[in-house]
């Protein structure tokens, strides 16, 4: 039976470039959660999606000769193909282009309008195309000549004509509700040091914000005033409400049990916008607000971010191509503390790799099928009553015991190193297990044959619940070593509670050897610099 609903999202990411490792790690660690939160027997959505509006995409398209739309088209397999690469199980991919998507815009802004949180005024300003940001004077960095750049990308702004009539949304009403709302969220913004950015900021008070432009015409049309389309960030925003059913006919009751969502994660480049003006706008709505922002970390190489004007942008495939889709997806949820810069290193990468998975896990994985096949012909051993007492008492099953609490609780947290650390102590002390049992010294004495059998069951045993909650991270793997001690579809797993209790592994089992999961890597013959 489901415990109920469990619903987040990724940003909805531009496609003026293709996904690069920063947007994958986002996408990662959600689809980590989306695949925990399965087995343990939630009911999950999970909203990514594609931002297509705006000035920047506009100009974008044009450089490349195409229209936006086409543009936008072109880009679409590029996030599909890169998701797919990566394992993303997504419950929905939202196109802000899209009819649905149109229909929930003009909905929740007609809605606003209709109470009285809009109305329409001239804009005198700065505002930074890249960005999509208006950014007050007292905000803005100038560069070596004096021009003043944008605080974020450090880029030229523009200077906004007020002869621009723009429709504006009241945030500036909103500042003591915001603030008595942290107050009684403490969770709302994490980590905590994103929180008290975002509590400064708006203390040092909120300026109402424009939602609509009129100079160009790439958006969605506003329908209480012609010519207007919503500015980028009041359309993109909603697409989480759109990935959840907001206002469809077609999928009647969904958003009323989805929402609030548990999460939206997101960089912390953009916390304000999720943490500042979703949830005014929400408020306006008379809409719960979902429960957490987390606004985490950049990826570091050599100290700085990554980013392919400085010349040290790695995709994705490239590092698969090396590590594997599965390797790759730990490293980044079990190296890089999520919520904090990490730097990111191939030297790092392969230390890792050797260590936790081709020394540890891996490891693990070829000793006991290939001992298992030698002494029981491969298939779990029948743990004769005499020894059965093993079985029930050893370091193994003591471990993982209190596993569950351990893992579960770093993983609601979306502490996937915690988690990641627990499940290797377990797997550790398996191969420390094979060091003091010797196995292949009591196979060499008859009268130890009984218990051989139950150190061979335990060590079986310890891989099977490693290898369930390795799943969220490793899916592939996982799955392989579940197929190899002939246990089906590790998918099926709705109860990981129950299904990691000790001592379930049945006797008569096929135990397959099958090819090493991770052949160890030599940094040496890496050739990609990062």
């Amino acid at each position: 039976m489901s415990k109920g609903t469990y619903s987040f999202t990724t940003p909805i990411y531009y496609v003026n470039a293709a996904p690069h490792l920063g947007t994958a790690y986002t996408t990662v660690a959600a689809d980590t959660v989306a695949r925990y939160q399965r087995m343990n027997g939630y009911d999950v959505a999970f909203v990514t999606g594609m931002d297509e509006h705006g000035q920047k995409v506009a100009e974008t398209a044009e450089k490349h000769g195409m229209s936006p739309q086409e543009w936008c088209d072109s880009m679409e397999p590029a996030f599909r193909d890169t998701w797919d690469l990566l394992n993303i199980t997504y419950t929905d991919f939202v196109r802000t282009t899209e009819p649905r998507h149109a229909k929930t815009v003009q909905k929740f802004w007609t809605d606003l309008y209709d109470k009285g949180y809009l109305y329409k005024s001239a804009y005198e300003g700065w505002y930074c195309v890249h960005e999509e940001t208006y950014y007050a004077e007292s905000d803005l960095l100038k560069d070596e000549e004096g021009q003043f750049v944008c605080p974020d990308c450090k880029r030229p702004v523009q200077r906004m004509s007020s002869g621009e009539e723009n429709w504006f949304f009241k945030l500036s009403d909103f500042q003591d509700k915001l603030l008595a709302f942290y107050d009684e969220n403490p969770d709302f913004i994490r980590p905590v040091t994103r929180r008290n950015e975002i509590v400064s900021f708006v203390k040092g008070g909120l300026k109402d914000l424009s939602i609509s432009r009129s100079t160009f015409d790439w958006g969605v049309p506003l329908p209480f005033d012609e010519g207007h389309v919503a500015y980028v960030w009041a359309d993109a925003l909603l697409a989480y409400l759109t990935g959840i059913g907001y206002g469809d006919d077609s999928r009647p009751g969904e958003f009323d049990q989805r929402w609030p969502m548990q999460y939206h994660f997101v960089g912390k480049d953009i916390i304000r916008f999720h943490c500042v003006i979703w949830p005014a706008m929400l408020m306006a709505a008379g809409l719960p607000i979902t429960h957490t922002v987390f606004g985490h970390g950049f990826l570091l190489t050599k100290g700085e971010k990554m980013s392919k004007s400085k010349g040290n942008g790695v995709m994705p495939a490239d590092l698969v191509k090396i590590f594997g889709v599965d390797a790759y997806r730990y490293y980044f949820m079990s190296d890089v503390q999520f919520g904090h810069d990490g730097g990111i290193s191939i030297e790092r990468m392969v230390q890792v790799y050797n260590a936790d998975l081709a020394n540890t896990w891996g490891n693990l994985c070829s000793r006991v099928p290939g001992m298992n096949s030698k002494y029981f012909d491969g298939v779990v051993p029948e743990v004769p009553e005499s020894t059965k007492h093993l079985v029930t008492e050893n370091p193994l099953a003591e471990l993982a015991a209190g596993l569950y609490e351990k893992y579960d609780a770093c993983m609601t947290d979306v502490d996937f190193s915690g988690a990641a650390a627990a499940v290797q102590e377990l797997a550790h002390r398996a191969n420390a297990y094979i060091d003091e049992t010797e196995p292949f010294r009591m196979a060499k004495d008859p009268e130890k044959r009984d218990e051989l059998a139950a150190v061979m069951y335990n060590l079986l045993e310890a891989i099977r619940i490693v290898a369930l909650y390795m799943a969220p991270f490793m899916p592939n793997t996982s799955a392989e070593v579940y197929r190899r001690l002939g246990l089906g579809d590790i998918t099926q797993v709705t109860d990981i509670q129950a299904a990691t209790a000790w001592g379930q592994l049945p006797a008569g089992n096929p135990v397959e050897k099958g090819e090493a999961l991770f052949m160890r890597l030599d940094e040496s013959e890496i050739n990609l610099d990062m």
